[in-house]
C-alpha cells in the first residue's frame, strides 16, 4: 500500500509497504536539476551532489563509507534536470541508520575548501571522459543544439570554466537556497510502515530549513538544426529526434507504445530493418526524454561514415510509415505487451519502487498503481499511435547531431524532411 503526505515543513514523504521483503529503499529527492541554474553556476547541482559524499559536520566521507559498508548497504546519488537523488537500500533493521545518515548528508555538508578543489580535479575529468564516449557525446551535442539557449540544453556536468570558478561561498549559497523542505521529497519502499517512517523523518529532519519553492523557467523551443562533429574515431555516431510531449501528458501512454514500436525494442522496426535486414549497425534504437513541459523522441544509432545517409534516410523512412499508415493488430499488441512485461519486471525490487513513488509525487502529485498503468498501455489503439505520429511526425526536420570521421557524402537539412 501506498501513503503519502506533506509534512509541516513542507516536505513530502511517499512510502510503499512491501511486507514479503527485508530489504528497504530510502531516497532524498531535491526537486531542483541543472535547469535550475544560471549559466553561470551551470554544473553547480551535479558539483553540489559529489560534496554531499565528501562529509558532514559530524561525519568525514571515510565514515561515511564505513558506515554503509558496516551494514552491507548500497548508498549512491545522481544529479539530472530537474531532480538530484540520494538513497540508501538496506536491511529493514538498519533504517532508523539509514534515514540519520541521508538527513545528516543532505543537511548538513561540509564543504571544505580542500574537498572542493580535489573534486573539481575529478569533475573535469568526468567531463573529459563524455568526449571520449562518442555515442554519450552524440547525445549531449543533440541536447545542447535541441533546446539551444535553454536551461535544458546544458550539460548536467557543466563546463570547465564554469566547474573551475566554484568556491566554497558559491557552493553553500546554491546549498541554503536550494535544499529546503518545500523542495525534498523522501520517498521509501520495503519493508517499512507509513508511521514508523515518519517518526525517523520528523525526527531526522527538524532542523531542515522552511522557505518557498522556487518557480520553474519558461518551456523550451525546440531549436531545428543539423550538427556535424567531426571526430577522429572509427564510427559515426547519429542522433535524430523532434519533439515530444511533457511527462503528465495525457497522450503518454501512446507515445510509449509508438517508441516501443519505431525502436525500443529487439522486434521494433528500427532494429530489424537497420541492423537485422540490412547490417548496417550493431545498435540502433528510440528513446523518451521527457520533463514537466517538455519532450523529445531521439533515434541513435552507430554506423561506418560511408552508411550514415543511408541510415538516415531509413530512420526518416519509418517516421513517415508511422504517420501515414496504422499499426497492424499483432504488432500493436506486442509493443504493448512487451511494455507491460518491462513495467512489472522493473518493479521487483525496492529500489525501482522507491523510484518510482518519487517520480510520481514530483511531476503527478499522486501515485499510479501498476494495475492503473496495465490498464492505461491496454487501452492505446491503432489510432492513438497513428495520431501521435502525425502530431510528432509533421513538423519538418527533425534536429540531428552527427559525431564521428569525415563523412562520405554531404548531409543537408532538406534531407531529414519527413
Amino acid at each position: 500500500m501506498v501513503v503519502s503526505e506533506r509534512l509541516d515543513s513542507g516536505l513530502r514523504l511517499v512510502t510503499e509497504c512491501m511486507p514479503h521483503v527485508r530489504s528497504v529503499t530510502v531516497g532524498v529527492w531535491l526537486t531542483r536539476g541543472s535547469r535550475h541554474e544560471s549559466d553561470a553556476e551551470s554544473g553547480v547541482a551535479h558539483f553540489v551532489e559529489h560534496m554531499l559524499f565528501k562529509g558532514t559536520a559530524s561525519r568525514s566521507a571515510q565514515e561515511i563509507a564505513q558506515t554503509i559498508d558496516s551494514i552491507g548497504g548500497q548508498l549512491d546519488a545522481f544529479t539530472a534536470k530537474e531532480y538530484a537523488s540520494y538513497y540508501i537500500k538496506v536491511l529493514d533493521d538498519h533504517l532508523p541508520l539509514a534515514v540519520d545518515l541521508l538527513s545528516d548528508m543532505v543537511m548538513r555538508p561540509a564543504l571544505v575548501p580542500i574537498d572542493i578543489e580535489r573534486e573539481q580535479s575529478v569533475i573535469l575529468e568526468e567531463i573529459k571522459m563524455v568526449e571520449d564516449v562518442p555515442d554519450d557525446l552524440v547525445h549531449e551535442v543533440f541536447a545542447q543544439q535541441f533546446w539551444s539557449r535553454h536551461p535544458l540544453g546544458r550539460p548536467i556536468l557543466g563546463t570547465k570554466e564554469t566547474v573551475s570558478s566554484f568556491d566554497s561561498d558559491q557552493l553553500r549559497r546554491y546549498f541554503s537556497r536550494t535544499y529546503l523542505a518545500p523542495n525534498l521529497v523522501v520517498a521509501a519502499a520495503g519493508h517499512v510502515e507509513h508511521e514508523r517512517m515518519r517518526e525517523l523523518v520528523e525526527r531526522a529532519f527538524a532542523g531542515l530549513p522552511v522557505g518557498d519553492a522556487t518557480s520553474i523557467d519558461a518551456p523550451p523551443a525546440v531549436a531545428p538544426g543539423l550538427v556535424v562533429r567531426q571526430k577522429d574515431i572509427e564510427q559515426s555516431h547519429i542522433c535524430l529526434g523532434t519533439a515530444a510531449y511533457p511527462q503528465a501528458d495525457e497522450r503518454r501512454h501512446a507515445l510509449y507504445v509508438l517508441n516501443t514500436i519505431l525502436g525500443g525494442s529487439m522486434s521494433s522496426r528500427l532494429f530489424q530493418h537497420i541492423r537485422e535486414d540490412r547490417g548496417l549497425a550493431y545498435a540502433v534504437f528510440s528513446g523518451l526524454t521527457t520533463y514537466s513541459d517538455a519532450g523529445a523522441i531521439t533515434v541513435y544509432a552507430g554506423c561506418a561514415a560511408d552508411k550514415v545517409g543511408e541510415v538516415i534516410d531509413l530512420t526518416i523512412a519509418e517516421l513517415a510509415e508511422l504517420r501515414r499508415t496504422p499499426v497492424g493488430a499483432a504488432e500493436l499488441q506486442r509493443a504493448k505487451d512487451h511494455l507491460k512485461g518491462s513495467l512489472m519486471l522493473s518493479l521487483e525490487n525496492t529500489s525501482s519502487r522507491m523510484s518510482q513513488l518519487a517520480r510520481h509525487e514530483i511531476y503527478f502529485g499522486r501515485h499510479f498503481s501498476l494495475d492503473e498503468l496495465l490498464s492505461a498501455i491496454d487501452e492505446v489503439t491503432a489510432d492513438d499511435v497513428q495520431q501521435v505520429a502525425v502530431d510528432l511526425f509533421s513538423g519538418g526536420a527533425p534536429v540531428a547531431t552527427i559525431v564521428g570521421p569525415a563523412l562520405e557524402e554531404r548531409i543537408t537539412a532538406d534531407r531529414l524532411r519527413i
